[in-house]
């Protein structure tokens, strides 16, 4: 049912281009004036036969649902094939290319969304190791009602829609990641300062000095993941191969570092707000810093022993390079979608139960009016935003910008992850200055009150 075939005899003294119609739906057929606008169509040119030895050649014409038959599957593909349908046509025995009047296969289709891009492909057997879909030797003239390929050869066919990312948007994308990540590395410096003088300060508050602390792990892994991705982006182009593998594990060391000291953080706040009458731990920060460095370099140990980094280049969808990364290579993407996109959302899932818990039991001193007056609702708020930054929660839009048709999103995260150090900063000098006594203010009120009241029970 995946499969339907148009066979035609076709002389070589024909006078005029064979058309041919077709459809996902029905089997193709020689153009009919009824199915105008309706239906997919194919022109191959006169030339085409005029060259050939035989008098007679047989035009094959075959028309694929690729979902239903599981082919021409392109590792690592993040456009979608026009209603799953690849259209294959050959000319008798023979291999034909370097047409002078191409061939023209028009794809009908409802407008498409402002996001997308069709893009008129072949399918390429050079390409990696089972193929895989190019665009050379096509041109693609989109339209409201369809997309007219030209091609100047002769082999299987399709149209994908690609995400619409273009050069200038890309570059646009890199110029913005590149002055937040800067921007973003002064501010981590003022959070880490900040934190220092503030533990120096009120060296007798145990508690406080090490929500510091670990507010400055934090700050330093964004600090030097910010760095990498600045000295990663400006010399992975001309480094040799075995410099750029070093620096691709760096940079996928501090990615990991930043997850999971968010993942660190969000266990200490689970400490604080449900297991608010734990036992004292020796040594607590030592050994979250232990975590929290260690683990990611056991991890990127691992990966850099099987051969995970390298080059990696980031193109538009018409395969025009942008930027050249040393990161995971796309043979090891399989690395990629455990280490980073798996231990994410694992990490995304505990954080968001965390912030629940606090949010929760927030709402809950409040409404029972156990939290002071003049803990107006903007310093809770407050509090509720800059957990939110903490815990990376804004790293969850990495999952909206996979595939997507909407460049506003792409924006947002970067601008958003990129700034996430001078989201912190804001939050806790508004938290901890002028009054670094009251400066647990929201946040250690509602854990002492909830010991309180725990006890009591």
């Amino acid at each position: 049912s995946g499969l339907r075939v148009l066979l035609l005899n076709v002389s070589r003294a024909v006078t005029h281009d064979v058309l041919v119609t077709f459809s996902p739906m029905e089997c193709p057929s020689m153009e009919n004036i009824m199915d105008k606008g309706k239906t997919g169509k194919i022109q191959l040119p006169r030339e085409i036969f005029r060259s050939l030895s035989n008098r007679t050649v047989r035009v094959v014409v075959t028309v694929l649902n690729i979902q239903q038959l599981g082919m021409f599957k392109e590792v690592n593909q993040t456009g979608q094939v026009l209603d799953n349908t690849v259209v294959g046509i050959t000319v008798g025995e023979m291999s034909i290319s370097g047409l002078r009047d191409p061939v023209q296969l028009s794809f009908a289709h409802k407008q498409l969304p402002s996001g997308v891009t069709p893009q008129c492909v072949f399918w390429d057997l050079s390409k990696g190791q089972t193929g895989g879909w190019s665009s050379s030797g096509c041109v693609t003239q989109p339209g409201d009602k369809g997309t007219v390929c030209s091609c100047d050869h002769l082999t299987f066919f399709t149209l994908l829609l690609n995400p619409a990312l273009d050069r200038s948007t890309a570059r646009t994308l890199m110029a913005v990641a590149t002055a937040g990540c800067g921007v973003a590395m002064a501010f981590s410096i003022f959070t880490i300062a900040f934190c220092i003088f503030l533990r120096c300060r009120f060296k007798s508050e145990e508690r406080l000095r090490i929500n510091l602390g670990l507010h400055m792990n934090l700050m330093g892994s964004l600090f030097l993941l910010n760095l990498a991705f600045l000295v990663n982006s400006g010399l992975s182009a001309g480094t040799q191969l075995g410099t750029c593998k070093v620096l691709g594990g760096v940079t996928h060391y501090c990615l990991l570092c930043c997850f999971t000291w968010m993942a660190l953080e969000g266990c200490h706040l689970y400490l604080l707000f449900v297991k608010v009458l734990g036992t004292y731990i020796h040594h607590y920060l030592a050994k979250l810093c232990l975590l929290g460095w260690g683990f990611p370099a056991l991890v990127v140990g691992v990966a850099g022993i099987i051969g995970s980094y390298g080059q990696h280049i980031i193109q538009t969808t018409d395969h025009q390079v942008i930027a050249h990364l040393c990161w995971i290579t796309s043979k090891h993407l399989l690395v990629h979608y455990i280490t980073n996109c798996g231990y994410f959302v694992l990490i995304f899932l505990f954080n968001m139960a965390v912030f629940g818990v606090v949010i929760q039991k927030t709402c809950c001193l409040q409404g029972t009016g156990a939290m002071n007056e003049n803990r107006k609702a903007w310093k809770v708020a407050l509090v509720a935003v800059g957990l939110f930054c903490m815990l990376g929660t804004t790293w969850a839009l990495a999952f909206l910008t996979y595939s997507t048709s909407s460049a506003a999103i792409l924006y947002l995260f970067t601008i958003l992850n990129s700034l996430q150090g001078i989201f912190i900063f804001v939050w806790l000098v508004i938290l901890y200055y002028p009054k670094a006594k009251e400066s647990t203010n929201s946040l250690s009120h509602i854990i002492r009150h909830d010991k309180t009241t725990t006890a009591s029970q």
